[in-house]
């Protein structure tokens, strides 16, 4: 009996699925006309200006950026389990900002020693970075733990007795220009809020989940954010690459008890975008011309490097697996279209009224879409089925009984390729056609991130209500690139000191000059004048040839490993062996080939370099037999080798090749040897040691 009524069940069915058709259409079509309208917009303002504004008035240049006086920067950077990127991504920092008057605030809690421990390697290297400790344990919420790098950044201002003319914020992923806080500089303080692009580095074609992120971003800050400050004159800062004058925080910590950030929203940059606007802020979203490398990933080549002129922007790597994704999006989706509904309303001017429209949609269209391909699949299923002749039963339907139905799925269709066109062309300005085909298909993924991250949104909100549970950091682990995708210029010594500000540029100019007439190594002329520390020189020769750091050699040291003539001859202390079973040594330089090789032939293996202090070095050289021959001075004394550089006695080529001959069991005392050798004569020797003694005199036992 069952069998004889399935035909007009699914008969049924199938007229329902076309009412759920047309409602579904409806939405879409407001949706693309919503969408449409800021399409228009765009085109229209560009338009406009290029016929009117950029006719009138010259572009910014880099040279105005250049000349403008450097103002005292903060940057103040978030961080709960970032272990992982956070050294890499403040070494990138550091190296490539074009400025010198800033300093980097970074917020750590108590029970993530990981993460403390990596900021604090970081800090023992750059004089200009803080740490700010969260007093109570992770995780809590970004804005709790920005709240407190505030507080930091407050209290630093009055210890120093100066004012930050503003405060940038960014994630411990974040890859920067050089010119970044050159054009917050030039802004400041006429702008309370500055808001840079942000965009995704570029992903192998193959990665549609974080591909998506690239197309998204590259619409967004090319198109939604130009014409959602041209409405309105507000802009919603994007939680990185926003730069916040010092008068703005001012306000926002004086409405809100010293707390300029919203604790209550996990969108918190959003949140105070909305406040600074509510207040007469003035706000700003930058678009200046620049040039970066790229790292371009073709169908047909292997990655090459490529310079592509786009607007200054903050890059980052986006998640690249489909749960990382929605996880993160529903964070966004929960705070700007949930939260932001719930705790500031529909205030404001009709057209801030419609963007706060624009940015809450989600949470139903992120339903929608996904309901229109299963509806899709369906329709198409029973229309097969009856093609077939399986089902021919069937009754009257709207799609029959309505013409215009016919017209809004035409209109929908045509919405639908203007949607493509808009995608496909903002993604290949930025990353090239092939991406902008690409971007076809991942509108598909996208629609499913959005749809996970929409339920997710609402059960973390429907549940925390009924529950009464204070929202916390849904942590996304992030990835920071090598630095091939950065695109690394070569490090010299003295840029590296001066990024750190670990030295001025008086005293480098003096100590390369002195390096040309002396022939001595840039860092022991530093500490010979007492510009420089030690551990600083040692963390940025470390930094400078990317080798790890050693600490405590003295109780590391196996001087059985290696014989004293190579100890001397190359200036290294045999460590032992690491976990893989590779030699490892320590010292105060990387080894030239030739000096690598002789260790290497020794050793029976290429040994692991790890950087130490210079002073480290020389202490364990002086346990070598008959290394000076006199009574040894105090440990901060130089070698006499060194000395004999330093004095302008010797010249360094020669003192090496002398070595390389040098056998202390045989030939005794260095001084012995350089004067059996006609190196040098017997007066200079000991015109030398006298000045090692009454210069570095023989530390007494306490």
């Amino acid at each position: 009996m069952t069998s004889l009524y399935w035909p007009y069940w699914l008969a049924h069915y199938y007229s329902f699925l076309e009412v759920a058709t047309i409602v579904i259409a409806v939405l879409i079509l407001i949706s693309s006309l919503d969408d449409l309208f800021i399409d228009l917009w765009y085109w229209s303002r560009r338009l406009f200006r290029k016929f009117t504004v950029d006719r009138k008035y010259r572009p910014l240049t880099a040279r105005q950026l250049l000349d403008r006086d450097e103002q005292p920067l903060a940057i103040m950077v978030p961080a709960w389990l970032e272990y992982d990127v956070i050294a890499p991504m403040i070494e990138n920092m550091v190296s490539t900002l074009d400025y010198q008057n800033y300093v980097v605030f970074v917020g750590t809690y108590i029970n993530d020693q990981r993460t403390i421990d990596e900021v604090e390697r970081m800090r023992r290297r750059y004089k200009q970075l803080h740490r700010v400790e969260v007093p109570h344990a992770g995780p809590t919420c970004k804005a709790d733990c920005l709240n407190w790098v505030i507080q930091a950044i407050f209290l630093h201002e009055k210890t120093h007795g100066m004012t930050f003319a503003g405060v940038v914020l960014h994630d411990s992923e974040d890859v920067l220009h050089p010119l970044e806080l050159r054009l917050f500089n030039y802004l400041l303080p006429r702008k309370d809020m500055i808001q840079l692009p942000v965009v995704s580095l570029e992903r192998n074609w193959y990665e549609w989940v974080a591909g998506t992120y690239m197309d998204e971003f590259a619409e967004w800050h090319g198109k939604d954010l130009v014409v959602r400050e041209s409405m309105t004159d507000t802009v919603p800062s994007a939680g990185v690459g926003t730069c916040f004058s010092h008068r703005a925080l001012q306000v926002l910590a004086g409405e809100t008890q010293n707390q300029p950030f919203n604790t209550d929203s996990l969108t918190e940059d959003y949140d105070v975008g909305a406040r600074l606007a509510k207040v007469g802020m003035n706000a700003i979203f930058v678009r200046f011309p620049v040039e970066f490398r790229v790292l371009r990933k073709s169908w047909f080549r292997k990655p090459y490097e490529s310079t592509l002129k786009m607007p200054l922007c903050v890059r980052e790597f986006f998640p690249d697996t489909f749960r990382t994704a929605f996880r993160q999006k529903a964070r966004w989706t929960l705070g700007i279209g949930l939260q932001g509904w719930e705790q500031m309303g529909w205030n404001g001017s009709l057209a801030n009224r419609y963007l706060l429209f624009r940015d809450r949609k989600g949470v139903v269209t992120a339903f929608v879409s996904i309901l229109a391909y299963v509806i899709l699949v369906q329709l198409v299923a029973l229309i097969i089925l009856r093609q077939s002749g399986l089902w021919d039963v069937s009754f009257p339907t709207p799609f029959e009984a309505n013409g215009w139905i016919k017209y809004l799925l035409i209109a929908n269709g045509i919405a639908l390729g203007w949607r493509i066109l808009h995608r496909c062309y903002f993604t290949t300005v930025l990353y090239g056609w092939q991406h902008g085909l690409l971007s076809i298909p991942r509108m598909v993924v996208g629609n499913f991130v959005n749809f996970m991250a929409a339920s997710r949104a609402w059960r973390m909100f429907l549940v925390g209500k009924a529950l009464n549970r204070k929202l916390v950091w849904d942590k996304t682990m992030h990835d920071f690139p090598s630095t091939d995708l950065v695109a690394a210029a070569p490090r010299k010594l003295g840029s590296v000191l001066l990024s750190w500000q670990a030295i001025n540029d008086t005293n480098l100019q003096t100590a390369l000059d002195e390096q040309q007439t002396r022939h001595m190594p840039l860092g022991r002329i530093l500490l010979s004048h007492g510009w420089l520390d030690d551990e600083t020189l040692a963390e940025a020769i470390a930094f400078q040839n990317d080798l790890p750091r050693v600490f405590d050699v003295a109780h590391k040291a196996k001087a059985s490993l290696l014989t004293d003539e190579f100890a001397l001859r190359w200036r290294v202390v045999p460590l032992g062996l690491n976990e893989e079973g590779r030699a490892q040594i320590a010292v105060a330089s990387p080894l030239t080939a030739e000096g690598l090789q002789q260790i290497s032939d020794e050793l029976g293996s290429e040994p692991v370099q790890l950087i130490a202090r210079e002073s480290e070095i020389v202490a364990q050289l002086r346990n070598v037999n008959a290394i000076d021959g006199q009574s040894v001075p105090n440990a901060k004394a130089p070698l006499l080798g060194d000395l004999l550089i330093e004095m302008g006695l010797l010249d360094r080529d020669v003192f090496s090749r002398a070595m390389l001959n040098y056998r202390p069991q045989h030939h005794g005392r260095i001084g012995d040897y350089l004067v059996d050798i006609g190196v040098l004569p017997r007066a200079t020797i000991e015109q030398a040691v006298a000045r090692q003694h009454s210069h570095y005199p023989t530390e007494l036992p306490a």
